[in-house]
């Protein structure tokens, strides 16, 4: 029998299931799936149901239209999931372990987020807030301007978008949109520099995400805040100003 040579040096061939990965399709369509039963959970499904068991005082005396954003995007997240291990069940080595680790995963940026947004609303109802609140108003007359500013600087203090722009708008968004109809502004301006200013300050060093990233990436501050700095923040102050520039040369349209 001849002797077969074997190649030491030679790869070891790689298992199918690992060669086996999901197709760009395959990856996008959790993402799409959110978006679209999001629309279709709040639109039609939510609404079609009978909710009037809301209103009884141990499910908190609401309505639907107080959870139905909330219950939304929890179904659409679910079942996006419920999906995603349908159509890639053979690559799960092990369902249960993945499972665990993408639950725990998912615990840090949830606990960053929460703890913000937490901290941003405990600073809301100190009394020293109101000295905060009287700056704000009387920089600008202006209630656009004076919108972008107020939210920038509370998501920075907050370190939270969304924390910042809830806050503003629970604080000032009555006096800012009177202020805005005496001057015949559209509420379209405004609501858009209020959305973009919630992208300014918050990505300070101690925004949650920021945190995330970093620790998820092996990093710190001193090696990769700048360039976070300069991307989340710079530009999108720059942004901002841009929009309310042209708002100021051309109007809505």
């Amino acid at each position: 029998m001849a002797n077969i040579a074997i190649d030491a040096t030679a790869p070891a061939a790689v298992p199918s299931e690992t060669a086996d990965e999901p197709s760009f399709l395959v990856a996008l369509l959790p993402i799409v799936l959110v978006i679209g039963l999001n629309f279709l959970f709040t639109t039609w499904l939510l609404p079609n149901l009978d909710t009037s068991f809301l209103a009884e005082s141990k499910y908190g005396s609401t309505n639907l239209s107080g959870v139905l954003g909330l219950w939304s995007i929890v179904l659409a997240v679910a079942t996006s999931c419920v999906v995603l291990v349908a159509i890639n069940w053979r690559r799960f080595a092990n369902l249960t372990d993945s499972i665990n680790k993408g639950t725990f995963g998912a615990m840090l940026p949830m606990l960053n987020t929460a703890s913000e947004v937490g901290y941003g609303s405990v600073i809301a109802s100190l009394s020293a807030f109101v000295i905060i609140r009287d700056v704000l108003t009387s920089i600008s007359s202006d209630p656009v301007i004076s919108t972008a500013i107020t939210v920038n600087v509370l998501a920075g203090i907050t370190g939270s978008a969304s924390g910042g722009l809830s806050i503003a708008l629970a604080s000032f968004g009555d006096y800012f949109v009177q202020q805005a109809r005496a001057a015949h502004i559209s509420m379209d301006i405004l609501h858009r520099v209020a959305t973009m200013a919630s992208g300014g300050l918050d990505a300070l060093p101690h925004n949650g995400a920021v945190i995330t990233v970093l620790a998820i990436c092996g990093l710190n501050h001193k090696q990769s805040y700048f360039d976070i700095f300069m991307v989340a923040t710079v530009i999108t102050l720059g942004a901002g100003i841009a929009v309310i520039l042209l708002w100021k040369i051309f109007g809505t349209f």
